[in-house]
């Protein structure tokens, strides 16, 4: 309900009710006394006239007092009936539309039976007309009232409602954001007080918007200096990161600058040193050499450690997901470790358990850096006692298992403090100590961040004094032959004793023999004719050194017998039993399981004397009984050359090409076994080469490609894989790792090898060079690369003499123009030559320039440039010299 509806009920409707009530009752109060007055009026008149009403009843007189009573005003007619009325009552009566006044005279002649009654009638309308007449006033009372009190509703609630309509007005205003704006004076003292309560609102709101407004604009100068503070930071921080990045990207240069200028002179140490192996040398030189050997494979892990961590932290080392076995990868690690385990006199096992799949994918490479990082320490910090590698499946989710490795060692141990901070980059445990080398600090940080790469963990326990076991976790996804480790072997039921005393050892040996199907017996002291069981077929034995009452003992016993040696035998191999073979440790399934199949195998096909020594003389090439044939592409004729003549040697057709156009028409017209690819061609280069001919046909398709590279580091071997070639030879190219490519492609038996240098003439350098660190050209070294044949190598050797001049004014040319990518084609091309002629001098610097050239770029090569060509110019003197008619 409306307030406009209220008021107009309030100040209308309820007073208009109020006059008609309080009218009605006044006009009912009126008529009614009206009525009694009119009554009490004629009864007074006929009262001053009864009696002689009553004494004239019966006479003539009765006439004149009824006119009498006629003559009263408002009376119609009086008439005396003695005849009681039909209503016993006195007083005003209505009948037939009459009002009469009905009067009993007492006091009635005796005669009478019933007192006289007096009918006195009223003229029409003596009651009515008044009672009309004030009806009507009642009525135009209203009527005037209700115009008033109309009047006054309708404009009363206007000024009212103008009043509310305005405050509601300023409301909204002020609501909106318009705090001037403000109501006036009410005439209504409540509408009025709420009217000043708004403007005092509005005058509020404006205060406390000025006082927001001024806060915000403090607020935001505040911010806005913040701001440019801010801005100001982070330039400084781009400029830092910049800076930073910068500064990462020059070490990162630098540390590929180093390795390839410390590669260099390691590949040239590392292959002088495997020459020198090949020379005659007594037992103190051979000694020395090894020494050399093993310090440049250390200075090598170094850089390794170095460009890996560097990797790490920049987040650039990829991992690859290929198969793998890591039964083979623990086989490997030990047999890298074996030198030293077995200098120390050492006991190490690997043991990885049955249940470990025999194919599982992950990166091979990164997870036997990590295995040989931790068996390396092992060795390092163990003077005494053993090492022990166990792997094993720690949960199986289906498709993945998560593999177990634990490290353990008998060694020094690791105080609690060295614990703590042992994951962190340059530090190392007990370096201090004198007998133990120390390092870059850097190998188990590298382990801890590739094994999070990798999605796995490592943690150590170990007590100062009772050694230190590191455990390793890694989540490896099955293979698709994957499945539980297949047993050793089929021994068939054959007889072996095993006399170990490391424990270990002899029950893992157990385990293995057992598995393989074999009978075996455990000794508790070195096996003699009798306490040898009946029936053995082998015995095992660990034994330290073969004295002469061992080697009697064992010439007694009527069985083939394999001796576990620590390290290499000091006594002559012809003295040990005829069916004696020496096992050196550590062991490892593998090459456990060849033993026993040329001891046990071989003997029942009548091989059971030792093998032959190896022959001296080269031998014949060996002819298979269907020639196979290689496809050579390569730019450099002297490559081709030499691959050739060692692929004939092996009785393998060879068919050279130049490029790789070349070889795309030749692969058009015939088919080939196996293609041997030089990365760096003109033109087309090697990968493009390769895919070339992977789309020829189904044969191509399928056909092994190996690349030819002078540089090929873990990535970038990764990367000619990825492109679809199936393994990499590194230059100069190794006669054995050829050997095991053809075996492993073509089927072929494996090459014998000639371990006394072939012979041939040493050239002395020419006058004037006698204070160079290599010859200019050395002719043993050139026949050794060529593979022990001088012809050869003499070959070589005068196709580089001939091309000396165009290769100079190539290089010449390209680098005067500034052609970067010409120039790193010549130098590829000389230093491809000359790998293989026996110019040392040359083949350095011309390994070092195209290293740096790779690293740097050509702005940075000016001295070795240089260089280069007075190692061209002290050639040609050479030839000179060995021409010239005095030096024949």
């Amino acid at each position: 309900m409306s307030l406009w509806f209220r008021l107009i009920v309030a100040s209308l409707a309820m007073p208009l009710l109020a006059l008609a009530l309080l009218g009605g009752w006044q006009l009912y109060a009126t008529d009614t006394w009206r009525r009694d007055a009119l009554v009490t009026r004629v009864t007074q008149a006929v009262e001053l006239v009864r009696p002689e009403l009553v004494a004239a009843s019966r006479d003539e007189r009765l006439d004149s007092l009824l006119g009498r009573l006629e003559a009263l005003d408002g009376v119609a007619a009086v008439a005396l009936d003695p005849a009681p009325p039909a209503s016993a009552a006195a007083g005003l009566h209505r009948d037939a539309g009459r009002w009469h006044v009905r009067l009993a005279l007492p006091g009635s002649p005796p005669a009478s039976s019933a007192p006289l009654w007096l009918d006195v009638t009223l003229r029409q309308g003596v009651l009515a007309l008044p009672f009309y007449r004030q009806l009507s006033e009642l009525a135009l009372t209203l009527l005037g009232a209700a115009l008033i009190l109309g009047s006054a509703a309708l404009l009363l609630p206007r000024r009212l409602f103008a009043t509310l309509q305005a405050q509601r007005d300023v409301l909204q205003r002020v609501a909106s954001g318009d705090h001037d704006a403000r109501l006036p004076a009410s005439p209504f003292r409540e509408l009025d007080d709420t009217s000043r309560a708004i403007n005092a609102l509005a005058d509020h709101l404006r205060q406390e918007h000025e006082a927001t407004h001024t806060r915000i604009e403090r607020t935001t100068a505040d911010l806005r200096e913040s701001m440019e503070t801010i801005e100001r930071q982070n330039q400084e921080l781009d400029g830092a990161r910049r800076q930073a990045l910068e500064a990462s990207r020059v070490k990162s240069e630098f540390l590929a600058n180093v390795s390839h200028e410390i590669r260099t002179p390691l590949n040239g140490i590392v292959g002088f040193c495997r020459l020198l192996h090949r020379s005659p040398l007594d037992e103190h030189q051979r000694e020395w050499l090894g020494h050399v050997e093993q310090a440049a494979d250390n200075l090598l892990s170094l850089v390794n450690d170095i460009l890996d961590f560097s990797k790490l932290e920049a987040g650039k080392l990829p991992l690859d997901t290929v198969e793998l076995d890591i039964a083979e990868l623990v086989d490997e690690v030990l047999l890298l470790e074996a030198p030293g385990i077995q200098n120390k006199g050492l006991e190490m096992l690997g043991l990885v358990y049955d249940d470990v799949p025999s194919s599982l994918l992950g990166d091979p490479l990164r997870i036997k850096q990590v295995l040989t990082n931790l068996t390396h320490n092992a060795v390092k910090f163990t003077d005494r006692g053993e090492i022990l590698v166990r792997v094993q499946v720690e949960a199986d989710h289906g498709s993945e298992a998560v593999i177990g490795v634990r490290v353990s060692d008998t060694g020094m141990g690791l105080p609690p403090e060295v614990r703590q901070q042992l994951f962190q980059p340059f530090v190392q445990g007990s370096v201090s100590r004198s007998t133990h080398p120390g390092g870059t600090g850097l190998g188990l940080k590298i382990c801890k961040q590739l094994l999070d790469q990798m999605g796995g963990a490592i943690d150590v326990t170990s007590e100062a004094g009772t050694g230190t076991t590191f455990h390793v976790t890694l989540p490896l996804r099955l293979g698709q032959s994957g499945a539980s480790r297949a047993a050793l072997q089929d021994l068939g039921g054959r007889h072996i004793a095993l006399f170990e005393p490391h424990g270990p050892s002899r029950l893992a040996l157990r385990h293995w023999l057992r598995s393989a199907a074999a009978v075996v017996t455990i000794l508790d002291t070195p096996a003699t004719r009798e306490t040898l069981p009946d029936g053995t077929d082998l015995l095992i034995e660990a034994l330290p050194h073969a004295t002469l009452p061992a080697r009697e003992r064992l010439a007694t016993l009527d069985c083939a017998i394999l001796l576990l040696r620590h390290g290499e035998p000091d006594d002559d191999p012809d003295r040990l039993p005829p069916r004696c073979r020496t096992f050196l440790k550590p062991l490892t399934r593998q090459r456990l399981a060849t033993a026993l199949h040329q001891l046990l195998v071989d003997e029942a096909t009548g091989l059971t004397s030792p093998p032959a020594p190896l022959p001296t003389a080269a031998p014949e090439p060996r002819r298979t009984t269907a020639r196979h044939r290689v496809l050579t592409v390569d730019d450099i004729a002297s490559n081709r050359l030499l691959v050739e003549e060692w692929l004939k040697h092996r009785g393998v057709e060879c068919v050279t090409a130049r490029n790789g156009e070349e070889a795309l028409a030749l692969a058009r017209a015939q088919h080939f076994d196996l293609v041997l690819m030089d990365i760096r061609l003109p033109g087309m280069d090697g990968i493009e080469t390769t895919t070339a001919l992977r789309r020829l046909d189904e044969h191509w398709a399928n056909c092994p490609v190996v690349a030819l590279t002078a540089h090929a580091l873990p990535e970038d071997t990764r990367a000619l894989v990825d492109t679809g070639m199936q393994a990499v030879l590194t230059k100069p190219l190794d006669v054995t790792a050829l050997d095991r490519l053809l075996a492993t492609y073509l089927d072929l038996p494996d090459a014998p090898r000639d371990d006394a240098p072939a012979p041939a003439t040493r050239q002395v350098a020419p006058a004037g060079t006698d204070d160079e660190e290599l010859p200019v050209v050395d002719t043993d070294l050139g026949t050794t690369l060529a593979g022990g044949r001088p012809d050869l190598a003499q070959r070589m050797l005068d196709d580089l003499l001939e091309s000396l001049d165009e290769s100079e004014a190539r290089l010449r040319q390209t680098y005067q123009a500034g052609d970067e990518e010409g120039f790193l084609d010549a130098v590829h091309h000389l230093n491809g030559a000359c790998r293989y002629c026996g110019v040392p001098q040359l083949a350095l610097v011309a390994e070092t320039l195209e290293s740096r050239l790779r690293a740097q770029g050509i702005d940075a090569v000016a001295d070795i440039h240089e260089a280069l060509l007075d190692a061209l110019q002290r050639l040609r003197d050479w030839r000179s010299e060995t021409t010239s008619p005095a030096a024949h």
